[in-house]
């Protein structure tokens, strides 16, 4: 017998011959030609070496040998079956494991009850969420999707949608102002700044601004104000909560023009197709961020 590995297509309309009983019905089942069927057995046969089907006018059946190989291959193809049918893009329920990254601060206030919606609405979804400021190349790291805050993205590998934009503001606490009062320009001498570590990079601010404390993450920035470490600059979604709820006050100075309205990015590989899961996220996100007043 011949050491030739056949071809998988050679082997499925063997199958599909001894299946049926018939050329013409398995040429029918694969939707191809019976003379494709035909040629792929007497291809298969010459590459093992044997006769694997009797052909008469009246019949088709297997030989000794034929009938071993369809029972040896038979539960490997329908293996095979099963698991390009279970194939996340092929199901038109959107499905799979969806990787996703985003800043911090916007996964923990924003992201993660718009997740828990998410997640109830499409229950055979898996998220592999990663909060990070650090940039993150999705087609290297294996990411379906970003979420990025910035001036601008500029990517000719990603397909960019603008979300929407958030508003940076100026808080302090109240201790912090009734002890070194209200500032009344962004930088003034005699008090501390708290300044995230791309507002600088990012938004071109002025070199003669010399931050107390600078940090990659809101949430941090945000804490050290609430006690009394100096004035900070957040987006308005971190600190308007904390006003209301005494812990900040906004001090009513003017915000560098580039941080009135930061613009939020849905980012992901332009190549090939968009995944299902991948837009249905997208939707539920831009439907959900139009709903809400999370900005």
């Amino acid at each position: 017998m011949s050491e030739t590995r056949p071809d998988l297509h050679l082997l499925v309309a063997f199958a599909a011959v001894a299946r049926h009983a018939s050329f013409t019905k398995a040429a029918r089942s694969l939707a191809v030609g019976k003379g494709t069927v035909s040629r792929a057995v007497v291809q298969l046969e010459q590459e093992l070496g044997t006769e694997l089907v009797h052909r008469t006018t009246r019949a088709v059946s297997l030989s000794t040998a034929g009938l071993a190989l369809y029972e040896r291959i038979t539960p490997h193809l329908s293996a095979l079956d099963a698991a390009v049918a279970k194939l996340p893009e092929r199901s038109p329920v959107p499905s799979g494991e969806l990787r996703l990254t985003a800043p911090s601060d916007l996964g923990v206030v924003v992201l993660e009850p718009l997740l828990v919606q998410f997640a109830r609405r499409y229950p055979d979804i898996r998220l592999d969420v990663r909060l990070t400021s650090s940039p993150v190349d999705l087609v290297a790291g294996g990411f379906d999707l970003a979420i990025r805050a910035a001036a601008k993205i500029e990517d000719s590998t990603l397909t960019i949608r603008k979300l929407s934009g958030h508003a940076h503001r100026f808080y302090a606490a109240p201790a912090y102002l009734a002890r070194r009062g209200r500032p009344r320009q962004f930088g003034e001498a005699g008090h501390d700044w708290l300044l995230h570590a791309n507002t600088r990079r990012y938004f071109n601010l002025p070199r003669d601004v010399r931050p107390r404390v600078v940090c990659d993450d809101f949430i941090f920035i945000r804490n050290m104000a609430c006690d009394g470490a100096g004035v900070a600059t957040i987006p308005t979604f971190l600190g308007s909560p904390f006003v209301r709820e005494g812990l900040l006050d906004e001090v009513p100075i003017p915000s560098p023009p580039p941080l009135r309205n930061v613009p939020v990015y849905l980012v992901y590989p332009s190549s090939g197709e968009v995944p299902r899961k991948v837009t249905a996220f997208r939707d539920f996100l831009i439907e959900s961020l139009d709903q809400s007043r999370l900005w």
